[in-house]
């Protein structure tokens, strides 16, 4: 940042080559008597600029930063003055050398000290002119052929520095504007991975972990009616084999983000009694109810329905210790209602729940990713009902532009 252009680093240079013949020029228009001497100090001012240029490498300095500085610089500086002054005394053609030194002295020093600087060998050049000047020369040409030299070098070297400053601060501004998408990209990224482990982490705790608590169950029981009543084991052992395909079934669907196993070429009321009857076989009565007339509504809409009746209804099997839970699905014209009642033994809602209590937040977070509400009443030893309002039109996530 802050380094001079290419354009910059050409005028520098075509400005090398310009100084170079300038100084042959004045060497070959010297009087023949003072030619030796134009040779000598010419080629010291040329052996001078290139040892500067070396050692102060002008293409490297900061357009927008402080110049002029250091103990080379002011030699560079110093010694080309002088030896041009010797110069202009061994040829008058070295009045020519004012143009490429006013130049160098901008790009070296600056505007600041460069012009000043400028100033005065405009000042020497004009000087030499007017002590070589025949009377009948007229005065005006003397004076403003330097003066006119310098004012475009100047105007020269800080137009281009100007166009230099407004390239660099385009370029800050696109690199900021850069790391800004790259940060946002960043953040996205962040966002979506959070949202599908977030939506992982609901489907595994509202199938696998409720399928494998069912199972566990299951199994338990048959092992109790081992050699008691063998039939009824190997009915449980059944159901329990049934219930590990389901949730294997869940688990394929849901990794590729497909509708679960019980909608898929079934209704919703259907796939809640299909839900309900498998709550049945672990102990707890289950009730299904509709209201309205039954229609068909969007995958979202009816897959959350479905998972919030199976988290409310592993949450009462598990923890509500109740003998009976009620489901109602209400359609209505705009909105789809949803109420998990059970008779268990309640809890207090601001109380810490139990083991972390991710069944609620996964169900609310559920409901309100397709802008509805949930709602929960208990009170210990009152039971519990939750209560979910969904917008019936609400659309795919596809549709919505979600990734």
């Amino acid at each position: 940042m802050g380094r001079l252009v290419d354009a910059s680093r050409a005028l520098l240079r075509g400005l090398d080559v310009l100084l170079v013949a300038l100084v042959l020029v004045a060497v070959v228009q010297a009087s023949p008597g003072a030619r030796w001497l134009a040779a000598a100090v010419g080629a010291a001012l040329v052996g001078v600029h290139v040892w500067g240029r070396r050692h102060v490498r002008v293409h490297e300095a900061a357009v927008d930063g402080p110049r002029g500085h250091g103990r080379a610089v002011l030699a560079w500086m110093a010694a080309d003055l002088a030896l041009w002054a010797v110069l202009l005394v061994a040829s008058p053609a070295a009045l020519w050398l004012a143009f490429p030194l006013v130049l160098l002295q901008m790009h070296v020093l600056g505007p600041r000290r460069g012009i000043p600087l400028a100033a005065l060998t405009t000042a020497g050049a004009v000087a030499a002119g007017l002590a070589r000047r025949s009377p009948d020369d007229p005065l005006l040409g003397y004076v403003l052929g330097p003066a006119v030299g310098a004012v475009v070098a100047i105007g020269v070297v800080l137009g281009l520095e100007a166009l230099v400053r407004e390239s660099q601060a385009r370029q800050r501004a696109l690199d900021e504007l850069t790391a800004a998408r790259e940060h946002l990209a960043a953040a996205e990224r962040d966002r979506a991975v959070a949202a599908e482990r977030e939506r992982l982490a609901r489907e595994v705790h509202d199938t696998l972990a409720q399928g494998f608590t069912a199972v566990e169950l299951l199994l338990r029981s048959a092992r109790q009616a081992v050699g008691s009543d063998d039939a009824r084991a190997a009915d449980l052992v059944d159901t329990a084999r049934q219930t590990a395909l389901d949730n294997l079934a869940e688990a394929r669907r849901f990794v590729r983000a497909l509708s679960p196993v019980d909608l898929a070429d079934s209704s919703l009321p259907d796939a809640l009694g299909r839900v309900a009857a498998r709550t049945d076989d672990q102990g707890l009565r289950v009730a299904i109810r509709v209201e309205g007339a039954a229609r068909p509504l969007a995958v979202p809409v009816e897959t959350t329905l479905l998972r919030v009746a199976q988290s409310a209804l592993a949450n009462v099997h598990q923890h509500a210790r109740a003998r009976r839970a009620d489901v109602t699905l209400t359609y209505l014209e705009d909105t789809v209602l949803l109420d998990v009642v059970d008779d268990g033994d309640g809890f207090d809602l601001g109380a810490p729940p139990a083991g972390g209590g991710f069944g609620l937040p996964a169900m609310r977070s559920r409901v309100h990713e397709l802008g509805g509400t949930l709602a929960v009443e208990t009170a210990p030893g009152e039971g519990t009902a939750v209560a979910v309002s969904l917008p019936a039109a609400a659309r795919d996530a596809d549709e919505q532009g979600e990734p």
